[in-house]
Order: C-alpha cells, then structure tokens, then sequence
C-alpha cells in the first residue's frame, strides 16, 4: 500500500483567523487556501531539510559521456 499525502485544504476566511496558528503547524506537504472552493494560494514551509539531499543519489545514478558536452562536433576556424 502506498501513503498518498492530503494536502490540507483551508477557505480563506478561516485561514485569516487561524493564520498565525496554520503558521505553526504547516507541514512539508502545505496548506492550500481556498475562495468559494477554488484554489487562490498554497502556504508551503520555507525551510526545507535539503541537508539530506547532499549525496543521497550516490550510486545511484550512472553518468555516461561528457556531462560537459553538448555532443555536438564543431570547428572554430569552418
């Protein structure tokens, strides 16, 4: 089984109430704030943990060529 994450939906007249609250307990996921049911703007954290980023697909991924190269052969002086 899969976990699907809910992305927590808030109207906007509720999220002006409780905005320094929602504040505190928004999640990596966000909120996203609605007016009459259509959605006008996501809160999203600002930090984010991109520490556990740095090497996490070493070995994981294969490079092949030059990374450097477009692949395509020119001359300068033609």
């Amino acid at each position: 089984m899969f976990y699907i994450p809910v992305m927590k939906t808030v109207p906007a007249a509720k999220f002006k109430e409780q905005c320094l609250a929602l504040l505190d307990r928004v999640g990596p996921d966000g909120i996203l704030i609605t007016k009459h049911g259509k959605p006008v703007a996501k809160l999203v954290p600002v930090h984010s943990d991109n520490a556990n980023l740095i090497g996490s697909f070493k070995g994981k991924i294969k490079i092949k060529g030059n990374i450097l190269s477009t692949g395509v052969k020119w001359n300068a002086e033609s």
